[in-house]
């Protein structure tokens, strides 16, 4: 009988490093001997894709917030379905740059839809399921828009929201960590990558043993 894999997620504000952390985690995870499934969201599978730049581009008002979370949830419905779920039960573990904290935090925190009103429409599409473990990257607001600033690119329509939005933004993952402690990880990504990296680490092996 196969042993189902671990499903890691990596959250947190604009400019916090996410896609680099989760890379370097999968190439040392596949390095200890685990298949790793390394995957994104929005996205993931075709469909998500399509939809991921629906959303990602264009004008900041382009969507209304309930738009934006069903369109999510629209996109993390065929990503579960089609690629994480197969992989976790074949024995691969998942490693995901963003996941459903992302909606809960920006469309229920951000766009103050409300953290219950999303935790709703995530039982209603996914039932209970959900991460073994989530990395949340926190860092300074100020700090994390520079940084995503730096960094250039078109996928920039949640960067370019009010400051007061990305603050919403930073509470809401920290709310989600304060009463999620058994799942989530606060790591500071303010401080230099390798540093962010060893910190994040060590979570892994302490609460996933690898």
């Amino acid at each position: 009988m196969t042993t189902r894999g671990k499903f890691i997620t990596f959250e947190g504000g604009e400019g916090g490093g996410k896609s680099t952390q989760a890379k370097r985690l999968a190439v040392e995870l596949a390095a200890s001997g685990l298949e790793v499934d390394l995957t994104r969201e929005p996205g993931g599978t075709p469909g998500a894709e399509a939809i991921r730049g629906l959303l990602v581009g264009g004008a900041v008002e382009r969507w209304q917030p309930w738009s934006e979370a069903l369109l999510h949830y629209a996109a993390r419905l065929d990503h579960v379905r089609s690629r994480i779920e197969p992989a976790l039960a074949a024995g691969r573990w998942v490693i995901c740059d963003r996941f459903a904290d992302s909606t809960a935090a920006y469309q229920g925190f951000g766009h103050q839809l409300g953290r219950e009103s999303i935790a709703r429409l995530h039982r209603l599409v996914l039932g209970e399921f959900k991460p073994d473990l989530t990395l949340i990257l926190d860092l300074p607001v100020e700090l994390g828009l520079r940084r995503a600033s730096a960094r250039g690119g078109g996928e920039d329509r949640y960067e370019r929201m009010d400051r007061a939005f990305h603050e919403r933004l930073r509470q809401g993952f920290l709310a989600i960590a304060a009463t999620e402690r058994e799942r989530c990880a606060v790591i500071d990504a303010s401080a230099e990558p390798d540093a962010v990296f060893a910190a994040l680490r060590a979570q892994v092996r302490e609460r996933l043993g690898r």
